[in-house]
């Protein structure tokens, strides 16, 4: 069976421009995330990654 994945969130729940600056996902991400799929969770973990690098970067 497949692990589970965790939630990105990191207990930091500040929104700016729709997201969140803890952990990278956006409002409708953080919204809909228990009925998430696994596939799913991944691209969101992904994306919200990458997110969170170009926020740092900036």
């Amino acid at each position: 069976m497949a692990k589970k994945i965790e939630s990105p969130c990191v207990s930091v729940c500040q929104l700016s421009g729709g997201l969140c600056t803890g952990c990278g996902r956006t409002v409708e991400e953080i919204r809909h995330w228990k009925a998430m799929k696994r596939p799913e969770k991944m691209k969101t973990v992904k994306r919200a990654e990458e997110r969170l690098k170009k926020i740092t970067r900036d």
